[in-house]
């Protein structure tokens, strides 16, 4: 699996592939943070579990830190710093910034997703807030285990999907779909691992 190090040297080779929003009239624009740490010498990546809302369209579900840039926000890199500090307390202008992924566009939402990726080199204590339940650290080791490989029924607005997930909590609970998963499989394509596609109309 990979080391942070040589992540760190794969993200500094490449240019993200970046969207316009201009170009997408109706989107909105959104920013996530892809959080990496060394754990007794394995890679592990950083996920939230959103409270449940009605108001939400990811409510409930498995996500990274982040949420849609505001007019104040100078960047989308400083809308994803701001909403990670928001989420879940962690200052990220402490970590260290690695590169950002390809923006995407969502399969079923008029938005456009950007994510940036970050080292934590120490631990960190975390504040959540009223719009997270709980986060987690997931081993590289769990997200390429087939055996996690899932196809899941996900109920979105009022219809039914089938989508591949990655079974990360267990029996009953949420599985990883989506953005979420859809950002995941381009980091682990980046680092020499393929996770199945999410099917997009």
């Amino acid at each position: 699996m990979a080391t942070v190090h040589q992540i760190r040297t794969i993200l500094a080779r490449r240019t993200p592939v970046t969207t316009d929003p201009a170009r997408f009239p109706g989107h909105k624009h959104a920013a996530v943070a892809l959080l990496l740490r060394d754990h007794a010498g394995v890679t592990e990546l950083f996920y939230l579990l959103r409270a449940s809302h009605d108001a939400d369209p990811w409510s409930g579900d498995i996500g990274f830190p982040g949420g849609h840039i505001d007019a104040t926000d100078s960047s989308p890199r400083a809308a994803a710093e701001r909403e990670t500090c928001e989420e879940i307390g962690l200052d990220l202008s402490e970590a260290e910034h690695l590169g950002q992924l390809d923006d995407i566009a969502g399969a079923h939402l008029p938005v456009i997703v950007s994510c940036f990726v970050y080292h934590l080199p120490i631990a960190v204590d975390m504040v959540l807030n009223h719009e997270v339940v709980e986060t987690f650290w997931v081993p590289l080791t769990h997200l390429t285990d087939i055996r996690r490989h899932v196809m899941t029924e996900v109920r979105f607005r009022e219809e039914t999907l089938l989508r591949p997930g990655i079974d990360l909590l267990g029996p009953g609970r949420r599985v990883l779909w989506g953005i979420t998963y859809r950002l995941t499989s381009q980091f682990l394509h980046l680092i020499g691992h393929r996770l199945p596609e999410t099917p997009i109309p």
